[in-house]
């Protein structure tokens, strides 16, 4: 169930990541998108690793206990695989074929393209867009996935008694979300970098004319300040991850653990911008955007900013959106950055 089809239901934006389960519900009002529910839900340890299932029961019980708190509106859901899970090549299609026509040739061809047998993949495509210099040619988006990881998600969507509608690709939710914060970012730059960091990967997406254009992802994230504050102060990992979320720490924490960290961020963004110039035509990107859960901390929008000498944004992508009475703006304010994957998927309902 590798989807790019459309829906005219309402979905739920779900995004499984390494330590909770985030929900968004969009609305359209008024000609504009309205945030009508989000939510988070921590995860038990080990639930996810490196972006796969684990433990399906428990992401099925966190997603429950999620449905029955904030009560969205729908049991349809969009959720997401990570790009590591998933195959993805552009071909070129004749235009004049049917979907029937391009489904039957892609199987035919699809050895070319995916090293595992069709019995053991889900997969789809998507027509993107004509070929100039081609007349009747067309390029089409094949993305494709073992089956055991899209069967892995819905069954803990199933457990928490949602229904999956659509498996998409997490850098394409990324991406839409993109989309609808691009407006708000300074000048109306045309290369931007989006550092997505997270619990235990940082990923380096590059938006020109905010469609992504190159990735990169390095094993760094905020699961090394939870280690490090862990280790400084003899906690268990689960006290160190409360303590650095409520501001429980020792004084000394901003400057013995969280400034080390924050310098450590730096350089993996620095290292991995420095891989893109390396690998493309582009020197210099005109902005960047900092996601994820660990994109929050304070000061390191600032930090980011003073050495890497770009203009840098904290991502919000409900910052050109209304908010239902009923959510908290401040709250949504604050976890933003972490629902970039929840919201782009929520925005599937209105493709």
């Amino acid at each position: 169930m590798l989807s790019f089809s459309r829906k005219k239901d309402r979905l739920l934006g779900l995004d499984i990541s390494s330590t909770g389960v985030k929900m968004v519900e969009l609305s359209v009002q008024q000609g504009r998108y309205r945030v009508e529910k989000f939510g988070i839900e921590p995860l038990p340890a080990n639930a996810v690793i490196d972006k796969n299932i684990n433990d399906a029961e428990a992401i099925g019980e966190s997603i429950s206990r999620l449905v029955k708190r904030i009560k969205p509106s729908s049991k349809m859901a969009a959720t997401a695989v990570s790009g590591s899970a998933v195959i993805t090549k552009v071909i070129e299609m004749d235009k004049s074929m049917t979907d029937i026509e391009r489904e039957s040739q892609i199987r035919l061809d699809a050895d070319q393209y995916i090293p595992y047998p069709l019995s053991e993949v889900n997969l789809d495509f998507e027509v993107l867009d004509e070929i100039e210099d081609v007349p009747g040619r067309v390029r089409v988006l094949l993305a494709a996935s073992r089956s055991e990881i899209i069967d892995q998600r819905v069954d803990a969507l199933a457990l928490g008694d949602l229904q999956t509608q659509i498996v998409d690709i997490e850098a394409y939710a990324i991406e839409r979300s993109f989309e609808h914060m691009a407006a708000s970012l300074n000048g109306e730059p045309e290369l931007v970098a989006l550092i997505d960091i997270g619990h235990s990967h940082t990923t380096l997406y590059v938006l020109h004319h905010e469609k992504i254009i190159y990735s990169r992802e390095q094993l760094f994230g905020g699961k090394q300040l939870t280690e490090e504050i862990q280790r400084k102060y003899g906690m268990s990992f689960e006290e160190a991850e409360r303590s650095k979320h409520e501001n429980l720490l020792p004084d000394d924490y901003q400057f013995e653990v969280l400034k080390p960290f924050m310098d450590s961020v730096v350089q993996q963004v620095t290292r991995s911008l420095q891989f893109f110039y390396s690998s493309s035509k582009f020197h210099n990107v005109e902005h960047i955007v900092v996601s994820g859960g660990t994109a929050a901390i304070y000061g390191l929008a600032e930090l980011l900013e003073q050495n890497i000498g770009n203009p840098v944004t904290i991502a919000n992508p409900f910052s050109q959106m209304m908010v239902s009475s009923k959510v908290s703006t401040a709250e949504i304010d604050m976890n933003a950055p972490g629902l970039m994957v929840a919201c782009g998927l929520a925005l599937r309902s209105f493709d």
